[in-house]
């Protein structure tokens, strides 16, 4: 099936080695390992090691990549996250500047960012005739506003026990424990949304909501559920970024929610619903982490970043436009 911006996107794997590399997941492997030869060429400190030191700050945002990619997956969006992330962050450090134990701020975090997704769900659910994009964007503002007004004047806290949380920066070799952490959530998001009941039934959802609901598949739940999970895993994202930052301000998260939803569109998941993988979208984001530690490291602006990323994005989605309009016009010629 194609969607609007012409790539043809299946939930499967097309068969075969041929298959797989002209697929645009194998377009993204060729991708990943050019940004990281061209990274070697424009900085001698562009490493492994020191990919390894940098990438912690960077893998916190890719936990919200898979649950942003079950909301893309059933045809809505949530542009609440980078909000979220900063209220669950400023939370962690208040409550822990207020004495509270380790094991307290990681389950206040995360619960935070639960019920932040359930107050998604209640709402896109509840009131179905609302664009999600609307619902999302007004919870944008409440739960950012809510983070400013417990921060105060001075607009930011700074941990003052960073022994605790301190946990969550161990490395085991040279592989910070956030890495571990991510790629077990890419194993079995990948394998629930691709192998199992559940991820077929978010791709007739996508397709059509109403279809989806005369064949008896519980719609209003498994979105409730999905909003729910993304707030969630948010929550993870923000209690290692805090684990990485010791800190939380206004602006902590600005902008997560474009770069999040950006790796799923670069990676081949459809804004419109029921197209797209989490396989593309994985490998899209080790290519903008990658590509924002070896542009880190030539000390480029950060804003030119996002406009090289942004760039990225638009051509992934022009390329495939650009092939289908040959291959209309070559038809025609015939």
């Amino acid at each position: 099936m194609a969607g609007k911006s012409g790539r043809t996107i299946s939930a499967n794997p097309e068969k075969g080695l041929k298959g797989k590399i002209l697929s645009w997941e194998g377009a993204l492997i060729l991708a990943l390992i050019a940004v990281n030869i061209l990274g070697g060429v424009l900085s001698p400190t562009y490493n492994f090691t020191n990919i390894m030191r940098e990438s912690p700050r960077y893998l916190a945002e890719i936990f919200m990549l898979f649950g942003m990619g079950f909301i893309l997956v059933l045809g809505d969006i949530d542009i609440s996250v980078g909000s979220i992330v900063c209220l669950t962050a400023t939370v962690g450090c208040l409550s822990s500047n207020a004495g509270a134990p380790i094991g307290a701020v990681i389950l206040i975090v995360l619960g935070t960012g639960l019920v932040c997704g359930m107050i998604n769900g209640f709402v896109a659910t509840r009131f179905t005739e609302l664009p999600t994009m609307i619902i999302t964007l007004g919870t944008q503002i409440i739960f950012r506003g809510i983070a400013e007004v417990a921060l105060g004047s001075g607009g930011s806290a700074t941990m003052t026990d960073i022994q605790g949380i301190g946990i969550l920066r161990a490395k085991v070799g040279p592989f910070p424990l956030s890495f571990f952490f991510v790629v077990i959530a890419a194993i079995i998001f990948i394998t629930v949304l691709s192998k199992t009941t559940f991820g077929r039934k978010l791709y007739a959802i996508g397709s059509s909501k109403t279809a989806a609901y005369y064949a008896g598949i519980e719609v209003q739940k498994i979105r409730f559920f999905c909003y729910s999970l993304l707030g969630f895993l948010t929550g993870l994202c923000g209690l290692f970024l805090l684990a990485s930052t010791y800190s939380a301000n206004t602006t902590t998260g600005n902008g997560f929610e474009m770069e999040v939803i950006a790796m799923c569109v670069f990676g081949g998941i459809a804004t419109t619903g029921g197209k797209g993988n989490l396989v593309g979208a994985f490998i899209a984001s080790l290519i903008i982490v990658c590509l924002r530690i070896a542009l880190g490291q030539i000390n480029l602006n950060t804003q030119l970043i996002l406009v090289i990323i942004g760039a990225m994005l638009i051509i992934s989605v022009l390329i495939p436009a650009i092939q289908r309009a040959l291959t209309v016009k070559k038809m025609k010629s015939v």
